[in-house]
């Protein structure tokens, strides 16, 4: 049987209302500019969503490499772990995503039901630094989507339980406080072959030679 859960009623239903709510972001941060600050991103309210493409990317990504346990740093509302829960769900593995705002917890929460996802997803709420530090994987897919300043941080508690042939994909690679992930995973040394579409970074673990 062929699967493409992205054509799932609950889930597209469930896309589609997160697209159509996320492109608000923009009059969001224009009502609120008086008092714009990573505070305000804390609050709740802005989406900070992938588009649809790049959601279909990471979809198509993890499928192609038959990801079982994908890891997600930061789902915010939950666009793109929609896109990756189905990309598990029809691997037959789980997502695992985290999200350290509890007002976005709740909401993914919800929409993870509205989607039929709940056996497929779980969700760690707080610190990422925290909620992932016993992780013992193998990890087949990593998704670095929250705070830009952390990548580094999570991609170095994840390192070592990373599978052969592991995707880790970095979004908003071009922000400065992602500056120091970018050059240590592009470092020749790193063990991984590495690539920037956009402002995506997509790299993959290659093996070492005997």
């Amino acid at each position: 049987m062929h699967m493409n859960s992205l054509q799932d009623n609950k889930i597209a239903a469930a896309l589609k209302r997160l697209h159509g709510e996320a492109r608000g972001d923009s009059s969001r941060w224009a009502r609120d500019s008086t008092t714009r600050s990573n505070d305000l991103v804390r609050m709740g309210e802005i989406y900070l969503s992938i588009s649809e493409q790049e959601g279909m990317l990471l979809y198509l990504l993890a499928r192609a490499c038959k990801a079982q346990r994908i890891i997600e740093f930061g789902a915010s509302y939950g666009v793109s772990t929609l896109y990756l829960g189905a990309a598990a769900r029809d691997n037959n593995g789980i997502l695992i995503t985290t999200e350290a705002h509890p007002k976005k917890c709740a909401a993914l929460r919800k929409t993870l039901t509205e989607a039929g996802l709940v056996d497929t997803v779980t969700l760690l709420e707080g610190d990422a630094r925290e909620t992932l530090a016993d992780e013992k994987g193998p990890v087949d897919f990593l998704f670095l989507d929250g705070w830009k300043g952390m990548y580094l941080e999570v991609f170095e508690i994840i390192k070592p339980v990373f599978a052969p042939g592991a995707v880790i994909v970095a979004d908003n690679i071009t922000h400065s406080a992602a500056r120091n992930y970018h050059s240590a995973i592009g470092a020749p040394d790193s063990g991984f072959v590495t690539t920037t579409v956009d402002k995506q970074e997509i790299s993959i673990k290659v093996e070492s030679e005997k």
